[in-house]
């Protein structure tokens, strides 16, 4: 008997825990939702998901649950239908070029959400400087030679996510540089800034100089004793490697254990080809 399970909803954004359609959507278009301070916990591991009160019950993303219990969602704008695959691992929202806004002229904007653009060729681009950039070839993505293979999912909790710094993500920058040597795009990439994010949290969890008696550890003055920037001055130079390598920054944080970190990612083209995601660390 298959295990996979369909909930028609009517947007994919849906709360878990509430299924509308026809009449009923137009009620809950009243319904009031504020952030819920409950914590949830599976085999007494905190779960990192944000909560929001309706009407006195909580309420979870589906995609949150799914990808921190790690089943997979999909959903099928056509029907109108979300499908949970309890035997398949989560899988990130990749965001099709048909789902990116776009600009007047057919150019597309790179998502701001952290959700994962992956590029395709004939992407037209908007840079930051109003310029648009076409990308002409993708054979490399996620097939760089040093790797074992694409990054695959974000990492999961190994600790409590919520006791460590929580910064935002910044804005996508998509810049664009000429030079004599080539026509140079970076986009910077959040979600794979979100995967040194996570792995910097489950690093944190782990090290006996961070973590103490299960808490961790602050300044003299009660501030962290870990701050969390996920951008680099302009003026600081980073380390940067690629393709990705899981142990890259636990090694970081074990070797220097407190203080500042920098993390960034970049997804760099050259002459409409794609190079290479680099990863920042300072």
């Amino acid at each position: 008997m298959s295990r996979r399970k369909e909930v028609a909803l009517v947007t994919a954004g849906i709360l878990a825990g509430i299924t509308v359609s026809g009449p009923a959507s137009q009620a809950a278009a009243g319904l009031m939702a504020n952030a819920s301070s409950q914590r949830f916990y599976v085999n007494e591991q905190r779960l990192p998901l944000d909560a929001y009160e309706i009407n006195g019950s909580n309420y979870v993303k589906l995609r949150d649950i799914g990808q921190v219990l790690d089943f997979g969602v999909a959903y099928d704008a056509k029907t109108n239908t979300v499908t949970i695959y309890p035997d398949k691992p989560y899988e990130a929202k990749v965001v099709s070029p048909s789902a990116l806004s776009k600009n007047p002229d057919g150019s597309i904007n790179v998502p701001q959400d952290g959700s994962r653009y992956v590029p395709q060729a004939g992407d037209v681009v908007r840079c930051d400087n109003g310029t648009n950039y076409t990308i002409t070839d993708v054979s490399r993505y996620d097939k760089n030679y040093f790797a074992g293979g694409p990054a695959g999912s974000l990492p999961k909790a190994t600790c409590d996510w919520s006791q460590f710094d929580q910064p935002e993500l910044p804005k996508a920058e998509v810049r664009r540089f000429n030079d004599p040597d080539g026509d140079y795009l970076f986009i910077r990439n959040l979600y794979e800034t979100r995967r040194m994010l996570y792995s910097l949290y489950n690093a944190m969890g782990e090290d006996e100089w961070i973590m103490q008696s299960g808490s961790p550890r602050m300044r003299g003055d009660g501030t962290p004793w870990v701050h969390i920037h996920l951008t680099l001055p302009e003026d600081m130079i980073g380390a940067p490697f690629w393709p990705w390598r899981e142990d890259a920054v636990p090694e970081m944080l074990h070797s220097c254990p407190g203080g500042d970190y920098y993390l960034e990612v970049w997804d760099v083209f050259k002459s409409g080809k794609f190079i290479r995601t680099e990863y920042n660390l300072r």
